[in-house]
């Protein structure tokens, strides 16, 4: 069998899509494999915010295309860049083990979040991360921000940034862990729907490259982000409103934590939900019926 895996052309979607295709290989050694790069709407479009191209699904859409045409075989998707809807005729048949949920700090001198001074510019292009500091930090300027990590980390200078908020996930996997100024904690920064897992993506009808997959599938990350991504689809899935959440298992119980946040983090709507792993599905849309009764419908009303 000869797999053609499509992934972005990213210095991190290259790195994940290439630790894919040895796992792949080490679960089925006769299988030949090769790594087709994809051009994405986000990615071409450097210079214009991401909401002003689309919101969620612009790093994911022509990819999901080539697989449907059959121009690829297998998708490796960062699940954090996945609208809450699969298109019909496609299925995630994997999600690997997942790394670090959290968001990072890099900022000028290592200055932590708590001691930045008032006026300091952070730059983020995710509305996520900028509602979630103003809620804390009311003083502090948001900068959009736009790029790969290098192009953002460089930014803190070019830009005179006080600092930058990435995906500890990315930073980890091409071994930028050292630049990290400080981890910020889930209390304080609630994580992207999926923030942290790869996923593979295959047409439906392909049951043997599925069951292939199916091998490198993790279960507890599966159920994680399977609570998650239930919460944004009943919220109403691509809204371009700062939605977070985060999934965790520990031993039979899993804890699904979501927030809905006005864009300059005035208004923050909170709650967590608890439930066996079996339950992934039902605590998604419990939890979203929760937070719109607390005021989430009203925050999606004005913006969705």
């Amino acid at each position: 069998m000869n797999i053609k895996i499509g992934t972005r052309g990213s210095k991190l979607a290259l790195a994940q899509a290439n630790a894919v295709l040895e796992s792949l290989q080490k679960a089925a050694p006769e299988i030949t494999a090769e790594i087709c790069v994809i051009k994405t709407k986000g990615d071409i479009l450097q210079d214009v915010s991401l909401l002003q191209i689309g919101g969620q699904g612009v790093f994911v859409k022509e990819i999901e295309e080539e697989l449907l045409s059959g121009s690829i075989d297998l998708a490796v998707h960062s699940m954090k860049d996945v609208p809450g809807e699969t298109p019909e005729g496609l299925m995630f048949a994997a999600i690997l083990p997942r790394e670090d949920v959290r968001d990072i700090l890099v900022s000028r001198g290592n200055v932590k979040l708590e001691f930045m001074p008032k006026g300091a510019k952070i730059g983020t292009g995710s509305l996520r991360r900028g509602a979630q500091i103003k809620a804390i930090l009311p003083d502090v300027e948001i900068v959009p921000l736009r790029g790969n990590i290098d192009t953002r980390i460089k930014k803190i200078e070019s830009e005179n940034l006080t600092g930058v908020i990435l995906a500890a996930a990315g930073m980890k996997r091409l071994g930028y862990a050292q630049t990290i100024s400080q981890f910020l904690p889930t209390e304080l920064m609630l994580p992207a729907v999926g923030q942290g897992a790869l996923g593979l993506q295959v047409r439906a009808t392909d049951t043997e490259l599925a069951d292939l997959c199916a091998r490198l599938n993790h279960a507890t990350s599966a159920a994680e982000v399977a609570a998650e991504r239930s919460y944004l689809r009943a919220l109403g899935g691509g809204c371009r409103l700062p939605i977070a959440a985060f999934g965790l298992l520990e031993g039979p119980r899993l804890s699904l934590e979501g927030l809905v946040a006005a864009p300059n983090g005035t208004e923050v709507v909170r709650d967590k939900v608890w439930g066996a792993i079996d339950e992934a599905e039902d605590m998604g849309k419990r939890l979203a019926a929760m937070i719109m009764d607390k005021g989430g419908k009203k925050l999606l009303d004005l913006v969705c």
